[in-house]
């Protein structure tokens, strides 16, 4: 503990190896590093008397955690000490490759094989929105995305999302099957009557043009529901 003491005090460039971020992730894989160690990657550089590593903790803890940090404005980013645009271009880029990076996965393989990825991406895509997006995937018969966008925002149910526009951008893509997903900015993903009615409606309507709707994921803060599996889609 006394060693590691002394070991703050230094740049990070003059720590044993096994101690520094990036050595860490090399030798141990990135999920081996705490948040404020990948955070401190990112940041690279310190300030007179404090690490890249002291930044990233005192960011973590200013704004209240990772998510809350790469959620944050470039105007409010900027704020925390010995962060700048720089960095926020960096975070968001890093975000979006996330995102790109499943996706790839998903237009290589069955979507429905692989439910974590398609949790995952839709996670990244849906959870920090600050109002209510509805989302769909369009896939091929071999469940691959052929294509993705968001197609409404505000408030969700089947008055505000027209079922009849849904169907006619399956066929204009072609589409086999669909995954769609809505979030709640509330953070509770249990799903409402308006989301059960959405559902059962969009799962008819596609089924008269031959379109199967695999799964409707409804995004909260901490947990996706899956129509699927709770047997909404029976």
């Amino acid at each position: 503990m006394i060693f590691q003491n002394k070991t703050q005090k230094l740049p990070i460039k003059e720590w044993p190896q096994a101690e520094r971020p990036r050595e860490k992730l090399i030798n141990n894989g990135p999920d081996s590093l705490a948040d404020a160690e990948l955070l401190a990657i990112f940041i690279r550089t310190g300030l007179p008397g404090k690490t890249a590593l002291d930044l990233a903790r005192d960011a973590l803890l200013e704004a209240g955690g990772l998510r809350a940090v790469l959620n944050l404005s470039v105007h409010d980013l900027c704020k925390l000490k010995g962060i700048g645009t720089a960095k926020y271009v960096q975070f968001q880029a890093g975000l979006e490759l996330g995102r790109r990076y499943l996706m790839e996965q998903m237009q290589k393989g069955d979507a429905i094989s692989s439910p974590q990825v398609s949790r995952d991406y839709l996670t990244l895509q849906l959870r920090d929105k600050q109002y209510e997006s509805f989302f769909a995937m369009f896939l091929d018969s071999k469940h691959r995305v052929i294509h993705h966008q968001e197609l409404f925002r505000g408030t969700i149910d089947s008055a505000s999302v027209p079922v009849r526009e849904v169907v006619k951008e399956a066929l204009k893509h072609n589409a086999a099957a669909m995954i769609v997903a809505h979030n709640h900015p509330s953070g509770v993903a249990e799903p409402s009557a308006a989301d059960k009615s959405l559902t059962q409606a969009l799962y008819l309507a596609l089924q008269m043009v031959g379109v199967k709707l695999l799964d409707h994921f409804v995004v909260g803060d901490s947990e996706v529901v899956s129509f699927a599996e709770i047997g909404g889609l029976d």
